[in-house]
């Protein structure tokens, strides 16, 4: 397993801005409210070949008395547990804190490897004198950086490389299938991930929009490697006010965006949402291999029709992505979320499916001698041949004389022979139309 850096500290020090930095992505959100970063967030680093999981968490207030705050500091200290190293972040502006002298008793009982990197060290040169005073925190020579800048990033790496145990697998790893949780807010996403985690992983409260971050989670399950990305729930635009929140919506589409399977989310109390269909219109214009899981089912009152109307009433909400694979789960309860892992691995495995120019060519030939092509005016479309040119999803093109006489609908029809030809259950088909000119 690939070594593990947390990086803790009290709100507002530059936590966020030191591990965008190094995963050279813009991944926490960075603003000037403190407690903004509310779960441990999770991206890949690497520094001279040396790959390693960074955790960036919410900042650790030991006296807070509010709920939200006394949760950060709970998935700090989870994310203190998991990791090999912990970087200690301080702020040269603001001094030894008595929070810092808490937060670095807690790190010397732990006897955890520590480095403590104090931040804000803008200008090359003579040290500020305020610097010295953190050797007081007894965790070893503090490191001068600037995590705006990035200067000292390197040498405050490579002491935490150095740090690594030695059987640690620094090595890339590629094999996870990335899944993305989407959803409207308070679906229960969170709660579907800290049932196939089985800790505390995301903050899971009835306040709706509590996950700000897309957050990463690793998992292994009967030797399959996966990454879980929760996704901040996406509202609707008009009741995007924060900053932060729009921020959050903007992190989810990147979420959908660098997924290979996305679990879309229905609250089974409330239905097919307008905006459900909005969130799922996304991924799949970005050909996302899609699970539909409807959640909450336990909490429905139900009788032998239920589960036959339900499923009709999503298909008819997501008409235009029939090829998903509906579930019924319950994450609370944890019914059916073994099932999800068969699923994912099937739709996974259909969306990287390539099919040789041969047998797709048997099938478009049967297809045609079935269903003649339709005509206009005396000319008819002519369709020579097909040829697959991707996977991911998977992508055909196809020749024919004229693309204005290759109708939606019959598209649609040569799609659904493709699909009762080759299965694509759970993810889109992408049709790419080029005219060509048979020669004589």
């Amino acid at each position: 397993m690939k070594p593990v850096v947390a990086i803790v500290g009290r709100p507002n020090v530059g936590k966020s801005t030191l591990f965008n930095k190094i995963s050279g992505e813009r991944i926490s959100i960075i603003e000037d409210t403190p407690g903004v970063t509310r779960d441990r967030i999770y991206a890949d680093g690497e520094w001279q070949n040396k790959h390693f999981t960074m955790i960036d968490t919410g900042g650790i207030e030991p006296a807070s008395k509010d709920t939200i705050l006394q949760q950060m500091r709970r998935q700090a200290e989870l994310a203190i547990d998991m990791a090999d190293v912990v970087v200690l972040m301080v702020n040269v502006r603001d001094g030894v804190t008595a929070t810092d002298q808490e937060v670095a008793a807690m790190l010397r009982k732990t006897q955890k490897n520590v480095v403590l990197a104090v931040n804000k060290v803008d200008n090359i040169g003579d040290l500020p004198p305020e610097f010295y005073e953190f050797y007081n925190l007894g965790l070893g020579e503090p490191m001068p950086v600037s995590s705006t800048h990035g200067l000292g990033v390197g040498d405050l790496l490579a002491e935490v490389c150095a740090r690594f145990p030695d059987d640690a697998d620094t090595d890339e790893d590629d094999e996870a299938i990335k899944v993305a949780v989407i959803g409207r807010p308070n679906a229960g996403k969170s709660s579907l991930i800290n049932h196939i985690l089985g800790e505390e992983r995301v903050i899971v409260s009835d306040i709706a929009g509590t996950t700000r971050d897309a957050i990463d989670s690793r998992v292994e399950v009967n030797g399959d490697k996966y990454i879980f990305i929760d996704t901040a729930g996406m509202r609707k635009r008009g009741k995007i006010d924060e900053a932060i929140e729009r921020y959050s919506v903007v992190r989810s589409l990147g979420a959908i965006d660098r997924s290979d399977v996305c679990i879309m989310m229905i609250d089974a109390l409330e239905g097919v949402t307008e905006q459900d269909t909005k969130i799922a219109g996304y991924a799949h214009e970005q050909g996302k291999a899609c699970i539909i899981a409807v959640n909450k089912w336990d909490a429905l009152e139900k009788d032998d029709k239920t589960m036959k109307s339900f499923k009709i009433s999503v298909q008819e909400g997501f008409a235009f992505m029939q090829y998903a694979v509906i579930m019924f789960i319950s994450a609370k309860t944890g019914q059916r979320v073994n099932k999800l892992f068969e699923e994912i691995n099937r739709v996974n495995v259909q969306h990287k499916r390539r099919i040789s120019t041969g047998m797709l060519n048997d099938v478009l030939n049967e297809a045609t001698a079935k269903q003649q092509p339709p005509s206009d005016k005396g000319k008819r479309l002519k369709i020579y041949y097909a040829t697959q040119v991707s996977t991911a999803p998977p992508t055909f093109v196809i020749f024919a004389n004229s693309k204005d006489l290759f109708h939606y609908s019959y598209l649609r029809y040569i799609e659904n022979q493709f699909r009762s030809a080759f299965g694509f259950d759970g993810t889109p088909l992408k049709f790419i139309i080029r005219e060509k000119q048979k020669k004589n």
